[in-house]
């Protein structure tokens, strides 16, 4: 999948023919103003105020009419260079233009772009003519305040996208269909993982079939990391406010948090899982010995996102962080980070999800510690990439304001990248918190710190999950395994229920359809709901005693004894492989 603000050509091409939609809605809706019309990983938008005009989907192929129409017309694209006073003029009935050029310095260059009848502020660069804009398409229209202040007007945003041929239009719009079929909040209905309530807002509720795939990979995440020595603590979901002003997170992060007063003092329900893992570190003594220490944490927490900003489960405000936090000496940071890196590399190669890994470094302000100490962090980051086998793109100065990061950005069965892992150094909360431990000369030292998450938040995982596998999970994760339908309930289905029985015995989720309906609706139906393997019993596999069934997606039917597809099955569930 292709990221248009990366791609410089297409980059442009789009902020031009954001300029094109902005036209055309001037066009058809004399009266509208416009705030800005950026570029975005997936094309452009527009936020326009249309005063008491309200633009839906239906509207956009009016709209676009009138896009090709201007293009067809091949107006050149012509810039031109003012003055601050100028451009208050020129905008003087535009509220959302002066205040951009309010927002600007004397000594700023002001440009804007002139097509046809239509001129607006912008920095650039465009193409030479609207002619170039051929192969386009409005996406979607939604509500944006403006500014992203929920405080100010809700302003309209139009998205979409340009190409520079047909076939690369049409092959990202059938992307875009494939990725509406895979919609984790539609197929989390359609296979009752999970609900929402407007009785709570961001707040998923899971369903029994939510809940299983949860425990699975959630049982999965504790195997795995006993594997790699960690120990698991459990921390208070509220704590006071003096532990948040410790932290630090009072001060940067008081307005996405809930709280409430208890006893005459301030407490807040925990934004992150860190400063309850300081405490953790702090209650006994340590040893050089001791390190490193592996602490884990699979913790709830709560954030308040903005109405607008809600998503499904990508976006809630609430969830579970799969977080670590590992406790050691400056000299034995590579080491662990090669190790948590292969380890990384293991968890999500069982998902079929391969992965980027980006180095953000130390920002030009507002950062703690000495520039050697972020020099040698930095570069034990960057080492342990390479010792790993991996490369690592390099993001100059987004690092945290307390030490380096390395995000791992996976990559999905569309070629979608989400954001998921991250192993971030921290060299502000052991100092905060005092954390220390006794050096092999007695000395007390202060140990460096690892934030990391795998999962990253099991609920956007799983939505992630859903999406990958378009819900059709493999056989280890699917809320039901096996299905079994008789075919005629009066000689098959005591047989049936035998089966139910030898297969739950086994530990393999297994779901008994027998109600009395035709054999293709009962069919259908197991393939709908994506059950990984369906078993058809009929009066051969009553007198052989033996099993016939079909994988999900396939019409091939095949039959073994009883013993062998039991023996299948688990073997298919130890390996974690897509079916038998």
């Amino acid at each position: 999948m292709i990221n248009i603000k990366e791609d410089k050509k297409l980059s442009v091409m789009n902020h031009s023919c954001a300029h094109l939609l902005a036209q055309a809605v001037r066009h058809l809706y004399p009266h509208a103003k416009f705030w800005v019309g950026p570029v975005i990983e997936d094309g452009f938008y527009y936020d326009i105020d249309l005063g008491n005009d309200v633009i839906n989907d239906e509207d956009l192929s009016k709209i676009e009419k009138e896009m090709k129409k201007i293009a067809k017309d091949g107006k050149r694209i012509v810039r031109h260079e003012i003055t601050k006073a100028e451009a208050l003029e020129m905008f003087k009935d535009d509220e959302y233009k002066l205040d951009l050029i309010n927002n600007m310095d004397e000594s700023n260059v002001i440009s804007c772009y002139t097509q046809g009848d239509f001129t607006d502020l912008c920095r650039g660069p465009h193409l030479e003519t609207v002619k170039d804009l051929k192969y386009f398409k409005l996406l979607k229209v939604s509500g944006a305040y403006f500014k992203g202040d929920s405080k100010n007007k809700m302003l309209q945003r139009i998205y979409g996208i340009c190409f520079e041929n047909e076939e690369d239009l049409n092959k990202y719009l059938e992307f875009l269909e494939e990725a509406k079929k895979r919609d984790h909040k539609k197929l989390g209905r359609e296979l009752d993982l999970f609900m929402m309530s407007e009785y709570g807002p961001g707040f998923p509720f899971f369903l029994n079939n939510g809940m299983i795939l949860r425990n699975e990979l959630e049982n999965f995440w504790y195997k795995e990391h006993t594997k790699e020595g960690y120990q698991f603590v459990k921390t208070p979901i509220m704590l006071n406010k003096e532990l948040w002003e410790l932290s630090g997170h009072w001060y940067n992060y008081r307005e996405n948090m809930y709280t409430s007063e208890i006893d005459d003092r301030i407490f807040a329900i925990k934004p992150m899982n860190c400063p309850g893992g300081m405490l953790v570190y702090k209650n006994s003594l340590h040893s050089y010995k001791d390190l490193p220490l592996r602490i884990g944490e699979l913790g709830q927490v709560h954030r308040h996102e903005a109405s607008g900003a809600l998503n499904g489960l990508f976006r809630v405000r609430t969830f579970t962080q799969d977080d670590a936090h590992i406790f050691m000496r400056e000299d034995q940071i590579e080491d662990e980070v090669i190790k948590l890196i292969r380890f990384i590399d293991r968890m999500y190669s069982i998902f079929g999800l391969t992965y980027d890994i980006e180095l953000s470094t130390r920002p030009e302000e507002k950062y703690i510690g000495s520039i050697d100490i972020w020099n040698k962090s930095e570069k034990a980051l960057e080492d342990a990439c390479h010792a790993s086998g991996h490369d690592c793109k390099i993001n100059p100065g987004d690092g945290a304001f307390y030490g380096p990061k390395l995000d791992f950005h996976i990559k999905d069965s569309l070629g979608r990248v989400w954001q998921c892992g991250t192993i971030q150094l921290d060299m502000n909360l052991p100092e905060r918190f005092d954390l220390t431990y006794v050096d092999s000369d007695g000395s007390k030292k202060r140990p460096v710190m690892l934030h990391r998450v795998i999962y990253g938040s099991i609920e956007r995982f799983i939505g992630i999950l859903i999406e990958h596998y378009a819900g059709a999970f493999p056989l280890w994760l699917s809320p039901v395994q096996v299905n079994i339908i008789p075919v005629n309930n009066e000689y098959h289905l005591d047989y049936s229920n035998k089966l139910k029985q030898i297969l739950e015995e086994n530990n393999i989720r297994v779901n008994l359809d027998d109600r009395n309906e035709k054999l293709s609706y009962t069919m259908r139906e197991s393939q709908t709901k994506k059950i990984p393997l369906t078993l058809i019993i009929g009066d051969n596999e009553v007198n052989e005693k033996t099993v016939s069934y079909r994988v999900f997606g396939s019409k091939d039917t095949t039959t073994l004894s009883i013993d062998e597809f039991v023996q299948k099955i688990n073997d298919a569930i130890k390996n974690k492989s897509k079916n038998i």
